[in-house]
């Protein structure tokens, strides 16, 4: 350690932050560090640096943050024995495959040649777009380490290395480009990649997709196979939906036995010590969703299975709940009538068809609400009869106290999927924004060839969500949205192409429809550059603008893919390939857009990917990129953000005595203005979106209960978290979908 009559490091970049930061007093921070004992220690300096932050002078985070990427540069130049950051980047690759963290595929797939062209192609001034937050959370999290978690990989190089893998199997003649393109994208901050993605892409180990959806069938082989596939999944990094549905309910007979089923609950505590047990990659427990009808005979159950009080024994409190609910059931909560509960495997035997499988063709009409009468109707089914305005404030008391259970709305999500050619959705993920077609694996047989037990399985519909998300607060005003979706949906292709996943039928799902999941998140930071008042009318057409443009560019780069490389598989009879997509959803043929022309070309060109759109979390990517999370409101415009390790002052992006206004905390927005705002943004995007809402623990049963059915009505697919000021639950968004 330097003594204090010499100028440490950290001292000297100081001098240079005095030019770079003329409006903060750099020189009097100096004199006050001189001062103190600790002048030398830059993790010193740098929280004294972090302590003058405050709402007035936000930008201190990005003084403290060029103190840490002097470390960090200082570190890994001494670790990769260079005499500068970002020096010989093909000697980096070579040393960390000799070191078994990258994969030797980077040197199979690219020439020495091509790495040092790309590595030319870095620009390290980049660095300094990053805040404080969003360096620490990329260089503690992501960037490459050896296996003493030495940094020896920079940031710029993180995002080329991404490039790299992601445009690995492209053209010869092309592939440099769009390596270069997508680096463009990633490095600026225009967009980002899941977080399995960023953290796993060029190495030995874990995958590259975020989140999976498994449905399970009415068997012990299915429960127990899907736990297995659950806890390799897990293992390896990703978040799970569960579909418990079709497991019939406790009281249930088995062979005929009546009575003995134990119903799901034995099954949910299964899920919950894998979950437990199963840690992803040593960083954080598993996170699973579990989803079950609220027609289920075992619905109140399951709505208790994360309260703080009651049995324990019938409690899964590592677990996330939501309830799928058709229609009818809102209309009889509307109109405090009476709803009816069926066991599943009952309905089945009696009537010869699976309500589950049912959906409302049309708003107000179909085949579930005609299925559900005929169940009540019957006089050998058995049924129980409630009043529907008891299972819906068991469904708020839970929101209240754990932020769960998530709404998911199945007829809407039914109507709207563009592949119900092929499937059915039973529920979505664990961030409420996939909506993709579902199946349960079977066991055909099992038997012994030549010493070996051979299993043969009926490959089921095993959801796969591969994610990136676009920054708003910085793409929009740059004006790049269609150069960036053109890139961003290539290199969403290319997860499938370059991904391996541990369960089989995920992998054929994946090939099957080759859905992808763009998102966005900086809204609320768009909106404050912009002076948009977020309960504004003004904010509302905005929020169509956006999404418009987002859309169709999304839809045309997918359909440009599929000209160039050819349709997912399952194309062929999909509401894409018929019109039906453009036609359900009435876009305006006079508007911006010329929507008529984007649909014939879908259906001359074709395609590439089944599903499209979906807007999730992303919490920790979007501190990585210096905006806000998803769609939401700011918690609080000056905050702390804690951390197991530490505890780190944040403002809101770009805050200045210009948009402080134009940032309302989300409790204190009108939550009827953002279910508003999401109705229009839902009708241009094919999956769901991540979306919470924000309550304060004063609120009337009345008045959430009118959230819901606004939810419900403007044509909301999912509501994610209930956020309320009282609850007691732990809301743990899924880094995994974090994009």
């Amino acid at each position: 350690m330097k003594s204090l009559t010499q100028k440490p490091d950290s001292m000297e970049t100081l001098e240079q932050l005095k030019l770079d930061f003329p409006h903060l007093d750099i020189a009097g921070f100096m004199n006050e560090m001189t001062n103190k004992k600790s002048a030398d220690n830059t993790d010193s300096i740098i929280l004294e640096c972090l302590a003058k932050m405050d709402e007035t002078q936000p930008d201190w985070t990005f003084a403290a943050s060029r103190l840490l990427l002097k470390e960090i540069y200082r570190e890994s130049t001494q670790n990769r024995e260079t005499t500068s950051p970002y020096e010989n980047f093909y000697g980096l690759i070579k040393i960390l495959i000799s070191e078994g963290i990258y994969s030797k595929k980077l040197l199979t797939y690219y020439s020495r040649h091509e790495i040092e062209e790309l590595g030319a192609s870095i620009v390290p001034v980049r660095d300094h777009l990053f805040n404080y937050i969003g360096l620490k959370t990329l260089t503690d999290r992501y960037v490459a380490k050896n296996k003493e978690k030495e940094i020896f990989e920079l940031p710029q190089e993180r995002f080329m290395i991404i490039a790299m893998v992601l445009m690995a199997q492209e053209n010869g003649k092309q592939r440099i480009r769009f390596v270069k393109e997508a680096y463009w994208a990633l490095s600026h901050l225009y967009m980002t990649v899941a977080t399995p993605t960023l953290a796993n892409a060029g190495k030995c180990y874990g995958q590259l997709s975020s989140c999976f959806i498994d449905t399970v069938d009415d068997s012990l082989q299915s429960i127990y196979d899907s736990n297995t596939d659950i806890a390799n999944l897990s293992k390896h990094g990703g978040g799970i939906g569960v579909y418990l549905g079709k497991i019939r309910s406790r009281g249930s007979d088995i062979k005929g036995f009546k009575g003995v089923s134990s119903g799901v609950l034995p099954w949910m505590k299964q899920l919950n010590n894998t979950a437990v047990s199963v840690d992803q990659l040593g960083q954080r427990q598993g996170a699973v969703a579990v989803y079950l009808d609220v027609w289920h005979k075992d619905i109140l159950p399951f709505l208790d299975s994360r309260l703080n009080n009651g049995d324990e024994r019938q409690r899964t409190h590592d677990l996330f709940t939501g309830v799928s609910i058709p229609d009818v059931f809102m209309e009889v909560v509307e109109k405090r009538e009476d709803w009816y509960l069926f066991d599943p495997h009952e309905v089945r035997t009696v009537m010869g068809f699976s309500l589950e499988d049912q959906f409302d063709e049309r708003r107000g009409a179909g085949s579930f609400r005609e299925k559900y009468q005929q169940c009540i109707k019957h006089p050998y089914l058995s049924k129980e009869k409630i009043p529907a305005i008891e299972i819906m404030k068991r469904i708020m008391v839970s929101q209240l106290e754990t932020g769960t259970p998530y709404m998911f709305y199945r007829d809407e999500v039914n109507r709207m999927n563009p592949n119900n050619h092929a499937g059915m959705i039973y529920c979505s993920n664990l961030c409420t924004e996939i909506a993709q077609n579902q199946k349960p694996t079977l066991q055909d047989e099992q038997y012994v060839e030549n010493g070996k037990i051979i299993t043969v399985k009926s490959a089921g519909d095993f959801v796969v969500c591969n994610l990136s998300s676009i920054n708003l607060g910085r793409a929009v005003p740059s004006g790049v949205l269609k150069r960036l979706v053109s890139i961003q949906v290539r290199m969403l292709d290319n997860v499938i192409e370059q991904n391996t996943i541990p369960v089989l039928q995920a992998q054929l799902t994946n090939q099957a429809y080759r859905g992808v999941g763009l998102g966005t998140f900086g809204w609320a930071h768009l909106l404050a550059k912009k002076k948009l008042n977020w309960h504004s009318e003004e904010a509302l057409h905005y929020t169509g603008e956006i999404y418009e443009a987002i859309a169709y560019h999304a839809i045309e780069a997918s359909s440009d893919l599929a000209f160039e490389k050819g349709s997912y598989p399952l194309f062929e009879g999909s509401d894409w390939q018929n019109g039906d997509f453009f036609v359900k959803r009435t876009f305006d043929q006079d508007g911006t857009w010329n929507w008529k022309s984007l649909q014939n070309k879908v259906q001359k060109n074709g395609m590439r990917n089944g599903y499209l759109l979906a807007v999730a979390p992303n919490s920790s990517t979007s501190l990585i990129a210096g905006s806000t999370a998803s769609i939401d409101p700011v918690f609080r415009k000056f905050y702390s953000e804690e951390k197991k390790n530490y505890k780190i002052p944040v403002t809101a992006p770009d805050l200045s005595h210009e948009t402080y206004r134009y940032y309302p905390s989300a409790y204190d927005v009108d939550q009827h203005a953002s279910i508003r705002q999401n109705s229009i943004r839902q009708k241009y995007i094919d999956q769901s979106i991540s979306f919470n809402l924000y309550v304060r623990h004063t609120i009337q049963a009345k008045e959430l209960l009118d959230l819901h059915l606004q939810a419900w009505k403007k044509g909301l697919k999912t509501t994610y978290y209930t956020r309320s000021t009282s609850s007691t639950g732990e809301y743990d968004d899924c880094e995994s979908c974090s994009s």
